[in-house]
């Protein structure tokens, strides 16, 4: 475990850690040999002169002190390593994620990074802090006690000593067995939370249907689910708990029996035996609690896996000789892109000239919206190229690339903070005109007027205390005070309703005025403001012209475009 923490922290923080290690195994061990100074005290005690006691009894309340010391600095220094190496990891797993590329980020990834983030890194942190320390000592002080006994009683030790192979194999059958127990637990618990999350989202939707009173199956049978594996967790690790229980208990009353003998032939004395069995009482406790601290360290163990599989991600490669466009053209070159098996482009050609707008229209899972997200370089592509002013996406440097470029998407997510805060993302040294200013072009400043706190308003987590359009709003306002020479739009209006439409239309007619737009869009009133529209369907480009041309074909464009006006004829 020590190696992945290492791997997971970087080799830099090698050096803390070993020294709280070392600090933790000389007090385990400080602690084994204190108990050696009961054998004396105990044979004086009950010999001919107890009187004679008190020179141990004070050596044995020396080192006891000495004990609490290196305990005090050991904990200590795991608690000072585990506060460090937590501040190191937090910096490096966010310094790593803000290097994956964007599209890296699913909603099922981001969910489980966020658990991760919180909880995982605590539990995987607090192997330095909270757990390294029993562990060492249950490990550690048994063993030096089994050496102190050798030393006094060779018969007697090397019968505890039998003990160790076996306390050993019973943690590491325990270990792998539980290994995949812990597993199907983490998925079924991490599965059940997210039911839970959807029956809770799904409220508006029972109650609108009268069924807010039914029971959810899917959450049924997920709690179901996640009971069972943690029944089969507690099963799995059963017989290594009774295992472990037995093989002490066994070995405790083999030296009884065995101390019993060898006293009454004459071989041992009777305070000497006590002396053993009270040290051998003395180990049993740390080894009887290596099967809780066991099932802890595998808990710690998989978050710091998870944690590994994070870090090893690859981000997109940088290059090593970045080029910086001078134009503002946007080409796709032969470009094929897969998701896992799924080709999503297939050898797709495209071109938009500087300061031209391209509406790409298609049926839903076309690829319209990766078309973007690969100008933006969100993913590479698996063939081709993609082009801004000539150069290859992947020769740009990325902050190069997306100062150049402003994107726009339908689902709009805001900071928690102010309106202010949010559109300042934009451009966060923009003087406080050009803020308003872009608000005013976004139509914000009616949204601003009407609401009680104006500027200063809290939008909430997600932007959740403003309406769709409002949002929308800000985030076009942050576009315009961005003033990126490419503009990237995606579905912007599509769940709007016609007064935030007609705001967000008149917002992007700012925007969109002498940039190099690519805009993925079904409203017709939104495909009509570009000069070319490319019909995507199938990973490749079915159809490409001016809008009036692709109605004169009567091909793929001209049905789509009867499709859209239907409703607004039926209205």
């Amino acid at each position: 475990m020590i190696r992945m923490l290492l791997r997971v922290l970087g080799r830099e923080y090698a050096r803390p850690i070993r020294r709280t290690v070392a600090w933790m195994t000389v007090a385990a061990v400080a602690e084994g040999l204190s108990y050696a100074l009961l054998v004396p005290v105990l044979r004086e005690l009950f010999g001919r002169e107890p009187g004679n006691v008190w020179p141990w009894l004070l050596a044995f309340g020396a080192a006891v002190t000495v004990c609490a010391a290196l305990r005090y600095r050991a904990d200590l220094s795991g608690f000072r390593s585990g506060t460090t190496l937590l501040r190191g990891l937090y910096h490096r797993l966010g310094d790593h994620l803000a290097r994956l590329p964007v599209g890296w980020y699913s909603a099922a990834r981001v969910g489980e990074v966020s658990v991760m983030a919180s909880r995982g890194v605590l539990e995987a942190m607090g192997v330095i802090a909270h757990l390294l320390a029993p562990f060492l000592s249950a490990a550690v002080t048994p063993l030096t006690i089994v050496a102190v006994m050798l030393v006094f009683h060779w018969q007697l030790g090397l019968a505890a000593l039998a003990a160790a192979p076996i306390v050993a194999v019973i943690q590491v059958w325990t270990g792998r067995a539980m290994s995949a127990t812990d597993a199907e637990r983490h998925e079924r618990d991490h599965e059940a939370a997210a039911r839970v999350v959807e029956y809770l989202q799904a409220q508006p939707v029972l109650r609108a249907g009268g069924r807010s009173s039914e029971r959810f199956a899917l959450l049924d049978d997920a709690l179901r689910d996640a009971q069972r594996a943690s029944r089969r967790t507690v099963l799995a690790a059963l017989p290594g708990v009774v295992g472990l229980t037995l093989v002490v208990q066994a070995v405790f009353t083999v030296l009884l029996v065995l101390g019993a003998f060898l006293a009454l032939g004459g071989s041992i004395g009777a305070a000497e035996v006590l002396a053993i069995l009270v040290l051998a009482a003395r180990s049993a406790d740390p080894l009887l609690s290596l099967s809780d601290i066991g099932g802890k360290l595998r808990v710690a163990r998989s978050e710091l896996a998870r944690l590994d599989a994070v870090l090893r991600t690859e981000p997109l490669p940088e290059p090593h000789a970045p080029v910086v466009p001078v134009r503002h053209d946007l080409e796709f070159a032969s470009v094929t892109f897969r998701r896992g098996d799924r080709t999503v482009l297939d050898g797709l050609t495209l071109s938009v000239p500087e300061g031209q707008r391209l509406a790409v229209v298609g049926p839903s899972g076309a690829g319209k919206s990766t078309l973007l997200q690969l100008l933006a370089r969100f993913h590479d592509v698996a063939a081709g190229a993609v082009r801004v002013g000539g150069v290859d996406v992947r020769d740009i440097d990325p902050e190069v690339l997306m100062s150049r470029i402003s994107l726009v998407f339908q689902d709009v997510y805001l900071f928690e903070g102010t309106i202010e805060e949010n559109i300042r993302l934009g451009r966060p040294d923009a003087f406080d005109a050009e803020v308003r200013a872009a608000a005013t072009a976004a139509r914000l400043d009616e949204v601003i007027q009407r609401l009680p706190e104006g500027w200063a308003t809290n939008v909430g987590e997600g932007g959740a205390l403003l309406s769709g359009g409002e949002r929308q709003r800000v985030s076009i306002a942050r576009a315009l005070l961005k003033d990126a020479p490419i503009v990237l739009l995606d579905e912007v209006t599509s769940a709007l309703d016609p007064v935030n439409e007609a705001a967000v239309h008149q917002g992007m007619d700012r925007l969109l005025a002498g940039r190099t737009v690519v805009l993925v869009a079904h409203r017709p009133r939104t495909v009509r403001r570009a000069d070319r529209v490319a019909f995507l369907d199938g990973g490749r480009i079915v159809e490409e012209g001016g809008h009036d041309e692709l109605l004169r074909r009567g091909g793929r464009y001209a049905g789509f475009w009867e499709a859209a006006l239907a409703p607004a004829a039926r209205d």
